[in-house]
């Protein structure tokens, strides 16, 4: 059974309980909220490990909310359900901090789906050892740590999944297809803007320049290529 709790924030209270009953039979524990006020107490109170958050609540908005949210704790995984479904839309709220975005009406089936990706922690061996290192780089995926400078840098769940994939086939160009189906599932794949939002995101983290990025390089009508890990050595090959 899951242990994690899933924090719903919508004003619709069908929408809560349907949600409710999905989430429960999946063994997650489940809070409700109908507003951002609520959101927030509750965030505060139970610290949730994933909210749900509706685009159009009274009151404080849920773009404003997600942000809020983001500010606080980059690590705490946000989908954002929404009547909305331009790509524009989509796209500011990802750059607003959600990390997957659901369009109402929806099934029960996909929503529990993208929380099950969003809620992933676990990796295989190869993944979790993962590491890059170079003079002013440092990442390590086992224990979630990435130095810029000696600083440290904090990355939302997404930006991670993003980066540790490819980090995972360095020096390969990954597609924008394989990339979005990798990390946000088999449903997405024509998403270019999601990956220029997070791509975007992670260059201004860990790029020293992130306008001439050394590290997540453009494979120019293709995707995305991390920089060459020594295979030897875990260091970056800038040959």
């Amino acid at each position: 059974m899951n242990t994690e709790r899933i924090l719903i924030v919508d004003d619709e209270p069908e929408v809560r309980r349907m949600l409710r009953f999905g989430l429960t039979q999946q063994g997650y524990e489940v809070w409700e909220a109908s507003n951002g006020l609520e959101a927030h107490d509750l965030l505060r109170e139970i610290k949730p490990d994933l909210v749900i958050l509706d685009l159009n609540l009274p009151g404080i908005k849920g773009q404003e909310v997600c942000h809020s949210i983001r500010m606080a704790d980059p690590n705490l995984p946000i989908v954002i359900l929404s009547v909305c479904n331009a790509e524009t839309d989509k796209v500011s709220l990802l750059d607003a901090g959600a990390d997957d975005f659901v369009t109402k009406p929806f099934s029960l089936p996909e929503l529990t789906a993208r929380v099950r990706r969003c809620l992933r922690r676990t990796h295989s061996p190869a993944e979790e050892s993962l590491t890059f290192r170079d003079d002013r780089l440092e990442i390590d995926f086992a224990s979630r740590r990435i130095v810029l400078d000696g600083k440290r840098v904090r990355l939302t769940p997404k930006e991670t999944e993003v980066l540790r994939y490819l980090v995972a086939h360095a020096g390969k160009p990954v597609t924008h297809r394989e990339l979005l189906r990798s990390v946000w599932g088999a449903d997405y794949g024509d998403e270019v803007g999601y990956l220029r939002v997070f791509i975007n995101r992670l260059r201004m983290k860990i790029e020293p320049n992130p306008a001439e990025p050394a590290y997540v390089l453009t494979e120019p009508w293709v995707g995305y290529v991390f920089a060459q890990l020594n295979p030897s050595s875990g260091e970056a090959d800038r040959q």
